[in-house]
């Protein structure tokens, strides 16, 4: 057995309840009401899979009614891990996003009780059609991973979030649909996809159905595609539960509103709350014109399905019939007869899905009803340069491993499993309220592996994760780096607790704060940026951070350049005494004279070792910190362009790099304030840009009521750019006059094909040939798409500049709008130069410059009121 699966084994005995017990977190020992509900749910064997295709998009509520009021196993099934939408609370993009998206549904799942799991599907942006999406993706690869979910899972009930008829709009959505239909049919065939078979068994839901939207039924009824809506089987998932105080949807809404990414905050819902669903496959629901029917019907949902199963369930009923509140241990010795009829009627019965399930779940009731608290800490003496939040393979860590027996019932700790060595035979009765600690220090193996996430530890191709070790398909995040197990003794029988490392501090503002404890690499190399931009043969300073993650951590730091590129010095020596101490290396790298791309790589060696790893914290207070070791490398792209604009004002929006890399081609950037803005000099600058989703950011309210100021800059000569935004929160009918001196519509327009063609309207026009002569070739190289949200109606003074189309579709003109006024120039923007400035393509800089000149250019003496 490899580490990985060993890992797993031992991560998966945390599993609660609820769902899962996450390696950021301790084991929560749960309160008496959600105890109860818990002693419920043991008699309760029925499982639901939801599938879609985003974080965000499942329907939380019917999770939350499903895990909470029927008690069943419920997962969500996500197709893609979120990489490719856009971030609200910070800069992160692509697979930093997903880490953030994947994080932030677990924190959704730890709330609804619900479960989630992942396909290798990458996001790779908005698609129109689900057949450009599974092309995309490898249709066949992403439908085994579908099935491989159902064979797991073993649900009874299969749902989908989205139609299979294209209403969801998104091909990802349909995509992740026409999947879950195709699985539903294929998973109990053992001919499909065979490889599966040493891990799970061939597999049939008992009904596929479409978690199904009002307005769509609606719709269809309107049109006479449907009999009446009361066909249809209904839920009403706004199932209060007293023991919670909270009705599922309200659950729902606080669950939802982890996915602070997306700006998705919601407020909760009392009351009755139906949902309507449409029979897709397999056995009807009962659903009749005088019934509401129920998606459950047929499903036994009882031990009776587990031959010999009925001797548990009576054990269990007796046990939540005998249950107290606020002595939750008395029930202690029907659990442990519980627990061994189990394991009596596995081996009798052969069952290997829902005793192995259920007996995790009981686990975590056996030690919530002895109120055992266990926990294991990574321990941080710097002076000895032992771990707290991290180690390196071949360093050392600390490990203090406590737990606490807080019943009246006689618990002994028998041993401690400790990581890379052996037991810690312990063998001591656990007296109430007396912590015990056992603490040790262990030699990390060298060849332990990084923390890093499992889907990011290859080369992804295009369209989906390369994850070869099949038993990793599908898991939410990697098991703890570390895990201490905890042996113990209750009513002669023994039990097995598993925790992960963590490392814990008290924060003055957010109190208790616990990290996952990650493996780093020795030294960490970190880039001030993803691509360096050349618009000359002038040396440029770039520096190398090194980062200790040992203490006298020393050696030499050399950058590796393509043939055509200089760098000096050759390489630079370091001495770090400290852990967690950085030193600065300043490397001069001097490009070619003529335009060329190609990568950096910045490698350090320490002895007889090497590494080129950089290390990047994403550190949010909703979700658990995650560190990631991607390569230390960076493009180079030496642009031939001509600047001649010297001072830019930028008000920069969210997830936002464009300044930052707009500075590196020489150019003076200034971010803007409010301040600023109203009270500021603006004609010092030569334009002024605001950053992607300006106007709708909560955070920049004053925005619009600086209208005037900026249109006032525009008037007197400046020239000013705005990239795009949505429609939301504008004037009721579309059209929006307080961005440009002229009204227009932001339409959902867009060109998601990032080769699309390009068509220049008017090549003649300054914008192309001033200062850089922007050909077809400016429109190569371009990442994930051409642009979003264009501009779809405009005020006669706009003029279109740019036309761009996806195969299939019309011309789509409102990409670039350019305006006069007065003797200056307005331009509206939905290419997505956030997305290309950062990747460093050369040909979005050349234009990117030749708009930032449109006022020298074509500013002039234009009427100054709006029509």
């Amino acid at each position: 057995m490899n580490r990985f699966v060993l890992a797993v084994c031992l991560f998966l005995v945390l599993r609660v309840a609820d769902g899962f017990a996450q390696a950021g977190y301790p084991s929560d020992v749960m309160n008496a009401a959600k105890l109860q509900l818990s002693l419920k749910k043991l008699n309760t064997l029925g499982s639901v899979l939801y599938v879609a295709a985003h974080p965000d998009d499942e329907n939380t509520a019917f999770i939350s009614y499903c895990a909470n009021d029927r008690l069943f196993r419920t997962t969500y099934l996500s197709m893609t891990r979120g990489d490719g939408g856009q971030n609200l609370i910070g800069s992160e993009q692509s697979e930093y996003l997903g880490i953030i998206r994947t994080q932030e549904l677990l924190a959704a799942r730890r709330i609804d009780g619900g479960e989630q799991m992942f396909t290798r599907a990458l996001d790779f942006g908005y698609s129109k059609t689900p057949e450009e999406t599974m092309k995309i993706w490898g249709k066949d690869r992403i439908l085994a991973d579908v099935v491989w979910a159902i064979r797991k899972l073993r649900p009874d009930v299969i749902v989908t979030r989205f139609p299979t008829t294209g209403e969801g709009g998104h091909g990802h959505h349909t995509a992740s649909a026409m999947l879950a239909g195709e699985a539903f049919a294929i998973a109990a065939d053992p001919n499909r996809f065979p490889e599966q078979l040493k891990f799970v068994k061939p597999w049939k839901a008992k009904r596929l159905l479409w978690n199904a939207w009002l307005p769509i039924l609606e719709a269809r009824k309107a049109a006479n595609k449907l009999d009446s809506l009361p066909a249809y089987p209904m839920l009403d998932i706004g199932a209060y539960s007293p023991l919670l105080g909270k009705a599922c949807s309200e659950l729902a809404a606080e669950s939802r509103s982890m996915h602070k990414s997306q700006g998705f905050g919601a407020s909760g819902t009392r009351g009755e709350n139906i949902n309507y669903f449409e029979h897709l496959g397999g056995d009807s629901a009962n659903a009749g014109a005088n019934t509401k029917g129920d998606i459950f019907s047929g499903v036994d949902m009882t031990w009776n399905r587990v031959k010999g199963g009925a001797e548990i369930a009576k054990i269990l009923d007796e046990a939540y019939k005998k249950f107290q509140p606020e002595n939750p241990s008395a029930i202690l010795p029907l659990l442990v007869k519980a627990h061994k009829t189990m394991n009596d009627v596995q081996k009798s019965s052969g069952d290997d899905y829902w005793i192995p399930q259920k007996r995790k779940e009981l686990l975590e009731v056996i030690r919530s009803c002895a109120g055992m608290w266990i926990e294991a800490l990574a321990q941080n003496p710097p002076a000895q340069g032992e771990s707290g939040f991290s180690g390196t393979p071949s360093g050392t860590v600390k490990i203090a491993a406590s737990i606490v027996n807080r019943s009246t019932q006689a618990i002994t700790l028998k041993r401690v499993l400790f990581p890379f060595a052996g037991d810690s035979v312990i063998n001591k009765a656990l007296e109430r309220g007396k912590y015990l600690t056992t603490t040790v220090t262990k030699t990390i193996p060298a060849t332990t592996p990084l923390s890093q996430p499992y889907w990011l530890q290859t080369p992804q191709e295009k369209g989906v994760f390369v994850i070869s070790d099949q038993q990793q398909v599908g898991l939410p995040e990697n098991p703890p780096a570390l895990a201490v197990s905890f042996v113990v003794a209750i009513a002669g029988e023994d039990f097995t607790f598993t925790t992960p490392v963590l490392h814990r501090r008290t924060d003055r503002v957010l109190g208790e704060v616990y990290r996952p404890f990650e493996l780093v690499p020795p030294v960490a190399l970190n880039l001030s940026g993803r691509s360096f931009i050349f618009a000359d043969t002038v040396a440029k300073e770039i520096a190398v951070n090194v980062i200790a993650n040992t203490p006298k951590a020393q050696g030499m730091v050399r950058l590796r350049v393509p043939a055509g590129w200089s760098v000096s010095p050759e390489q630079i020596p370091f001495m770090i005494a400290t852990k967690g101490e950085e030193f600065r290396a300043i490397f001069r790298v001097k490009a070619p004279q003529t335009a060329s791309t190609g990568e950096l790589l910045a490698e350090a060696s320490i002895g007889e070792a090497s590494t080129n790893k950089s290390m990047t914290t994403i550190s949010y207070t909703h979700i658990p910190a995650q560190t990631i070791f991607p390569d230390a490398k960076a493009k180079l792209v030496r642009v031939d362009m001509k600047r001649t604009i010297k001072n830019v004002g930028y008000i920069a929006g969210a997830s936002d790099d464009v300044a930052d890399y707009l500075a590196q081609t020489g150019v003076n950037v200034t971010l803007l304030s409010d301040d600023d803005i109203e009270n500021g000099d603006l004609k010092r600058f030569d334009a002024i840009v605001t950053g992607i989703r300006v106007y709708n950011d909560n955070q920049r309210p004053r925005l619009r009521q600086q209208y005037r100021r900026l249109m006032d800059y525009v008037q007197q000569g400046g020239t000013m750019l705005v990239q795009y935004n949505t429609n939301g929160g504008f004037t009721s009918n579309g059209l929006i006059d307080s961005i440009g001196p002229y009204p227009f519509t932001i339409s959902r327009d867009r060109v998601t094909e990032e080769d699309a063609a390009v068509k220049l309207i008017k090549p003649e026009h300054p914008v192309f040939n001033v200062p850089n002569k922007i050909t077809q070739d400016d429109f190569t190289g371009w990442v994930q798409e051409r642009g979003l949200y264009f501009a779809n109606k405009w005020d006669s003074a706009y003029e279109p500049l740019l036309s761009s189309r996806d195969a299939g579709e019309t011309d789509k003109t409102g990409g670039m709008l350019l305006a006069k006024y007065g003797k200056g120039v307005f331009m509206y923007s939905g290419y997505a130069w956030f997305r290309q400035l950062p990747a460093g393509v050369p040909g979005a800089y050349r234009l990117l410059m030749n708009m930032l000149h449109a006022g020298q250019t074509v500013g002039g003496n234009t009427p100054q009121s709006k029509p």
